[in-house]
Protein backbone atom coordinates (compact mmCIF):
# COMPACT_ATOMS: atom_id res chain seq x y z
CA UNK A 1 0.00 0.00 0.00
CA UNK A 2 1.19 3.57 -0.73
CA UNK A 3 1.57 6.40 1.61
CA UNK A 4 -0.50 9.14 1.58
CA UNK A 5 2.28 11.10 -0.06
CA UNK A 6 3.30 8.49 -2.37
CA UNK A 7 -0.13 7.99 -3.86
CA UNK A 8 -0.57 12.03 -4.24
CA UNK A 9 2.76 11.90 -5.96
CA UNK A 10 1.20 8.83 -8.56
CA UNK A 11 -1.96 10.98 -9.34
CA UNK A 12 -0.09 13.84 -10.00
CA UNK A 13 2.35 12.44 -12.47
CA UNK A 14 -1.15 10.74 -13.84
CA UNK A 15 -2.19 14.20 -14.26
CA UNK A 16 1.02 15.49 -15.15
CA UNK A 17 2.77 13.27 -17.22
CA UNK A 18 0.18 10.92 -18.99
CA UNK A 19 -2.92 14.01 -19.78
CA UNK A 20 -0.91 16.77 -19.96
CA UNK A 21 2.23 15.86 -21.84
CA UNK A 22 -0.02 12.71 -23.33
CA UNK A 23 3.10 10.18 -22.24
CA UNK A 24 1.00 6.97 -22.64
CA UNK A 25 4.13 4.96 -21.43
CA UNK A 26 3.90 6.44 -18.05
CA UNK A 27 0.21 5.31 -17.96
CA UNK A 28 1.40 1.44 -18.14
CA UNK A 29 3.61 2.10 -15.34
CA UNK A 30 0.76 3.72 -13.07
CA UNK A 31 -2.37 2.39 -14.31
CA UNK A 32 -3.81 -1.44 -14.13
CA UNK A 33 -5.36 -2.91 -17.37
CA UNK A 34 -8.57 -3.69 -16.26
CA UNK A 35 -9.06 0.17 -14.55
CA UNK A 36 -12.66 0.60 -14.15
CA UNK A 37 -14.04 4.22 -15.04
CA UNK A 38 -17.10 5.85 -13.61
CA UNK A 39 -17.40 8.84 -15.56
CA UNK A 40 -20.42 10.94 -17.05
CA UNK A 41 -22.40 10.28 -20.09
CA UNK A 42 -20.64 7.28 -22.90
CA UNK A 43 -18.09 4.85 -21.13
CA UNK A 44 -14.55 5.28 -21.95
CA UNK A 45 -13.44 1.67 -23.71
CA UNK A 46 -12.51 -0.05 -20.49
CA UNK A 47 -9.25 -0.57 -18.67
CA UNK A 48 -6.31 1.20 -19.34
CA UNK A 49 -7.18 1.14 -23.39
CA UNK A 50 -10.08 3.31 -22.46
CA UNK A 51 -7.79 5.53 -20.80
CA UNK A 52 -5.15 5.75 -23.75
CA UNK A 53 -7.79 6.62 -25.75
CA UNK A 54 -9.38 9.63 -23.84
CA UNK A 55 -6.08 11.10 -23.28
CA UNK A 56 -5.55 10.36 -27.50
CA UNK A 57 -9.00 12.26 -28.06
CA UNK A 58 -8.31 14.90 -25.56
CA UNK A 59 -5.10 15.83 -27.22
CA UNK A 60 -6.61 15.77 -30.68
CA UNK A 61 -9.41 17.92 -30.09
CA UNK A 62 -7.32 19.94 -27.79
CA UNK A 63 -3.29 19.83 -28.79
CA UNK A 64 -2.24 22.64 -26.10
CA UNK A 65 -4.59 20.47 -23.87
CA UNK A 66 -3.36 20.59 -20.05
CA UNK A 67 -4.30 19.59 -16.58
CA UNK A 68 -3.35 21.93 -13.58
CA UNK A 69 -3.78 20.46 -10.17
CA UNK A 70 -5.62 22.63 -7.59
CA UNK A 71 -6.13 20.34 -4.88
CA UNK A 72 -5.76 16.91 -4.12
CA UNK A 73 -6.35 14.46 -0.72
CA UNK A 74 -5.30 11.04 -0.08
CA UNK A 75 -6.63 8.75 2.54
CA UNK A 76 -6.02 4.75 2.75
CA UNK A 77 -6.14 3.32 -1.08
CA UNK A 78 -8.14 6.61 -2.47
CA UNK A 79 -6.68 10.32 -3.83
CA UNK A 80 -8.94 13.26 -4.87
CA UNK A 81 -8.41 15.49 -7.01
CA UNK A 82 -9.59 19.08 -8.12
CA UNK A 83 -8.30 19.91 -11.49
CA UNK A 84 -8.55 22.34 -14.09
CA UNK A 85 -8.41 21.09 -17.61
CA UNK A 86 -7.86 23.98 -20.39
CA UNK A 87 -6.86 24.03 -24.01
CA UNK A 88 -7.85 25.39 -27.58
CA UNK A 89 -10.40 23.52 -29.50
CA UNK A 90 -8.47 23.00 -32.68
CA UNK A 91 -9.79 19.55 -33.32
CA UNK A 92 -13.58 17.60 -33.70
CA UNK A 93 -14.75 16.65 -30.30
CA UNK A 94 -17.93 14.78 -30.01
CA UNK A 95 -18.59 15.85 -33.07
CA UNK A 96 -18.34 19.41 -32.12
CA UNK A 97 -16.11 20.65 -35.21
CA UNK A 98 -12.78 22.89 -34.52
CA UNK A 99 -13.83 26.76 -33.00
CA UNK A 100 -10.35 27.78 -31.97
CA UNK A 101 -11.65 28.74 -28.80
CA UNK A 102 -9.83 28.16 -25.60
CA UNK A 103 -11.44 25.93 -22.85
CA UNK A 104 -11.30 25.94 -19.32
CA UNK A 105 -13.26 23.08 -17.29
CA UNK A 106 -13.20 22.21 -13.81
CA UNK A 107 -13.03 18.53 -12.33
CA UNK A 108 -12.94 16.31 -9.67
CA UNK A 109 -11.56 13.04 -10.07
CA UNK A 110 -11.23 9.93 -6.98
CA UNK A 111 -9.00 7.59 -7.87
CA UNK A 112 -8.27 4.16 -6.23
CA UNK A 113 -5.12 2.33 -5.68
CA UNK A 114 -4.91 -1.50 -5.40
CA UNK A 115 -2.39 -3.36 -3.55
CA UNK A 116 0.27 -2.82 -6.37
CA UNK A 117 0.43 0.56 -6.04
CA UNK A 118 -1.25 0.86 -9.90
CA UNK A 119 -5.01 2.45 -9.97
CA UNK A 120 -7.80 0.29 -10.12
CA UNK A 121 -10.57 2.48 -10.57
CA UNK A 122 -11.61 6.39 -11.52
CA UNK A 123 -14.68 8.51 -10.92
CA UNK A 124 -14.60 11.69 -12.09
CA UNK A 125 -17.13 14.89 -12.26
CA UNK A 126 -16.89 17.41 -14.81
CA UNK A 127 -18.09 20.04 -16.20
CA UNK A 128 -20.16 18.49 -19.36
CA UNK A 129 -22.33 21.80 -19.69
CA UNK A 130 -19.65 24.49 -18.70
CA UNK A 131 -17.51 22.82 -22.03
CA UNK A 132 -20.48 22.53 -24.86
CA UNK A 133 -20.85 26.00 -23.84
CA UNK A 134 -17.92 27.33 -24.01
CA UNK A 135 -18.07 25.53 -27.36
CA UNK A 136 -20.83 27.17 -28.42
CA UNK A 137 -22.23 23.85 -28.69
CA UNK A 138 -25.52 25.12 -26.64
CA UNK A 139 -26.65 28.62 -25.30
CA UNK A 140 -24.78 29.96 -22.47
CA UNK A 141 -28.63 31.55 -20.95
CA UNK A 142 -32.20 30.22 -21.55
CA UNK A 143 -33.88 31.62 -24.00
CA UNK A 144 -37.30 33.28 -24.17
CA UNK A 145 -38.78 35.09 -21.63
CA UNK A 146 -42.11 33.95 -19.83
CA UNK A 147 -45.27 35.48 -21.57
CA UNK A 148 -46.37 36.17 -18.12
CA UNK A 149 -45.72 36.53 -14.50
CA UNK A 150 -45.73 33.01 -12.70
CA UNK A 151 -49.28 32.35 -11.04
CA UNK A 152 -48.29 31.17 -7.32
CA UNK A 153 -47.63 27.91 -7.18
CA UNK A 154 -46.32 28.00 -10.50
CA UNK A 155 -43.20 28.02 -12.14
CA UNK A 156 -42.08 28.50 -15.79
CA UNK A 157 -38.96 27.48 -17.66
CA UNK A 158 -38.79 29.03 -21.06
CA UNK A 159 -42.07 29.60 -21.77
CA UNK A 160 -43.97 26.77 -20.49
CA UNK A 161 -45.74 27.01 -16.96
CA UNK A 162 -45.06 23.68 -14.64
CA UNK A 163 -47.38 23.24 -11.27
CA UNK A 164 -45.15 23.19 -8.07
CA UNK A 165 -47.66 21.59 -5.26
CA UNK A 166 -46.01 22.68 -1.26
CA UNK A 167 -46.91 20.41 0.99
CA UNK A 168 -48.37 21.90 4.13
CA UNK A 169 -47.05 19.13 6.05
CA UNK A 170 -43.49 20.20 5.45
CA UNK A 171 -42.08 21.61 9.01
CA UNK A 172 -38.92 23.12 9.59
CA UNK A 173 -35.92 22.40 7.56
CA UNK A 174 -37.75 20.40 5.37
CA UNK A 175 -38.67 17.56 7.61
CA UNK A 176 -42.03 16.61 7.45
CA UNK A 177 -44.88 16.14 10.30
CA UNK A 178 -46.53 12.84 10.97
CA UNK A 179 -49.71 12.78 10.77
Amino acid sequence: MCSNQELKARAHRLADEVFTQGDLAVADELVAAEYVHHVPGDQPAPGLTGLKEWVTLMHSAFPDFHVIVEDQIAEGDRVVQRMTARGTHEGELFGIPPTGTGVCVPFIEINRVGPDGKFVEHWSSVDLLGLLQQLGALPTELEGKPSRPPDEGEATVTNRPISITVSPKVGRRGSRSRP
